[in-house]
């Protein structure tokens, strides 16, 4: 047999190979989105009557129904995946056989919301295969709205694509952030006051909205700082399957440090640059 064709049937076998792991992630997210679906249902019923929250040792604010949602999600990935990981932020990490995959689970993202009454939260749930995150989704029942992505299979909002946008400079482009007091507790007060001069209009919308209106082409930029993984997990392969760039701080496509820049990838070197005064 000739290189070429051993080359030519290497080839095929992985294409092949990614062609079935592309079909198997579009049948883990379809799980996943039903998963977060029931979960929000499950949250919204708190929602709607009202509820009261406590504070973690971390200060972080939980309720009841942050518990119970998690408790769910879990029972219900271990029931159909046995042998996969969970991540989550109430109950840690429960590991199993070893298969290489692990579910990242934030059964309420945006607790305070949650618990004041306002309709800026969401359920976040991911899957991390080998170390990269193959789907994820993102859903707000009280906005009746969810963003969901896997690997080669492209992003989506309520089942329609989206796409980042085509902006090509910051001084055109929109840059949305989380929390300021954690942009201040990481000494990044210089850095963001570079990036909000250098770009056109800012806003502080946080939680999940500061990923999503990237994702939608909506906005250019989205910082969070100070966060967890399950907080970033979705967030950084529905932004890569929308066209955009997921980066920590140091410019990683790594979503445990903690730090996130999402963009829409043009614009991603040079608002990192000025964030970062590197």
């Amino acid at each position: 047999m000739s290189g070429s064709e051993i080359l030519a049937q290497q080839s095929n076998r992985s294409a092949s190979s990614r062609g079935e792991s592309e079909s198997r992630w579009r049948k883990d997210l379809q799980f996943a989105v039903d998963l977060a679906h029931q979960a929000g249902e499950l949250a919204f019923s708190y929602f709607a009557r009202g509820i009261e929250f406590s504070k973690k040792d971390d200060d972080s604010p939980v309720t009841v129904a942050d518990r119970e949602c998690e408790a769910m999600i879990r029972a219900k990935i271990t029931k159909l995946y046995p042998s996969d990981n969970v991540l989550g932020e109430e109950e840690g990490e429960t590991k199993s056989s070893g298969s290489g995959r692990k579910w990242i689970i934030d059964p309420i993202d945006g607790t305070y919301n949650f618990a004041r009454g306002v309709p800026t939260w969401s359920v976040l749930l991911a899957l991390e295969e080998d170390g990269e995150i193959v789907a994820g989704v993102v859903h707000n029942p009280a906005a009746n709205e969810t963003y969901s992505a896997s690997r080669s299979g492209g992003s989506f909002r309520n089942g329609r694509s989206i796409h980042v946008s085509s902006v090509k400079t910051l001084q055109e482009s929109y840059f949305l952030f989380g929390e300021p007091a954690r942009i201040l507790e990481h000494n990044l007060l210089d850095g963001f006051s570079r990036l909000v001069q250098a770009t056109y209009k800012h806003r502080g919308f946080g939680d999940y909205l500061t990923f999503g209106y990237v994702f939608e082409g909506k906005a250019e930029l989205g910082l969070e700082v100070g966060v967890k993984p399950w907080d970033l997990a979705p967030m950084r392969i529905i932004v890569e399957e929308a066209g955009g760039k997921f980066t920590d701080l140091q410019g990683n496509p790594d979503i445990y440090p903690g730090t996130a820049l999402v963009s829409n990838a043009i614009v991603h070197e040079a608002a990192l640059k000025l964030l970062t005064g590197s």
